[in-house]
């Protein structure tokens, strides 16, 4: 049993006090698998039968629960990487390839992308938040925005993010890739603005239901086959930049005339 997957289903329902308590857990897992709950509670400056009720409010039977899947997942977390079960032909690859892509634009829901579209019209700064090999799409992200006249930031290292993300407005857009969705950083990013600015979150992440997912204002969601080569990821997040693409494209199609000179060939 992993912790994000028990506490998914709950996050939006907590209060914005039950969101600074669960910010803490994120940021202190390590530290609070081994503490009591009279501990943990005066970290919180809570009472134990506040934190008690948290801890049940988020998918828990009781404390004991708690701090049992708290040391379960960071166990799992530390196991080397499981080898990925790609055995099949590069015919049948191709194939389930075409298919993860086609499904990921398929299953787009066209509401949240004229939602995005229309805050686009507005010219907020966007701010581009990702990792490892997302930070490439991210690049190639930021070349899209800046070429239809947006201010994007970008910072690619975790020194600038703290910096940068005190810098966010209420009328900012932030943009989000993470496929796992649990990311810790990005957890703890994502609670500070809802709990500050609250800029429009828009994150893309995979189809499985995740924590990043449940707390973003707009989620798009893809689907890929997880593949490792010699214990490195290399999962296929085209998806990712397809969506990122249409998310552009619809803001085009409803840029004023003449205001884009777009040429179709």
């Amino acid at each position: 049993m992993d912790f994000f997957e028990v506490v998914n289903p709950h996050v939006s329902e907590l209060t914005k006090n039950e969101h600074l308590l669960f910010d803490y857990v994120v940021k202190n897992l390590n530290e609070i698998k081994n503490k009591s709950i009279r501990e943990v509670a005066d970290d919180c400056f809570v009472s134990t039968t506040t934190f008690l009720r948290f801890v049940r409010k988020i998918g828990f039977s009781g404390y004991s629960e708690f701090t049992t899947v708290i040391k379960y997942t960071i166990l799992n977390q530390k196991k080397e990487e499981k080898v990925s079960p790609f055995v099949v032909s590069q015919k049948d690859y191709r194939e389930e390839y075409l298919k993860n892509i086609n499904e990921s634009v398929r299953v787009i829901d066209k509401n949240s992308l004229i939602t995005v579209g229309a805050y686009l019209k507005k010219k907020p700064i966007i701010y581009l938040f990702a990792k490892g090999m997302n930070k490439q799409l991210m690049q190639y992200a930021k070349y899209l925005f800046v070429a239809a006249g947006f201010l994007v930031v970008f910072p690619e290292d975790q020194s600038m993010r703290a910096v940068v993300q005190k810098q966010i407005k209420s009328d900012d857009l932030v943009f989000i890739l993470t496929y796992q969705g649990k990311d810790e950083e990005w957890i703890r990013l994502m609670q500070r603005l809802k709990n500050t600015a609250h800029p429009l979150l828009v994150s893309i992440t995979g189809a499985d239901n995740n924590v990043v997912q449940n707390m973003s204002d707009i989620n798009f969601y893809m689907f890929t086959d997880e593949l490792f080569l010699n214990k490195m990821e290399i999962t296929s997040h085209v998806s990712m930049l397809a969506i990122l693409e249409l998310i552009l494209y619809q803001y085009l199609d409803n840029a004023e005339e003449g205001e884009y000179h777009l040429v179709f060939k």
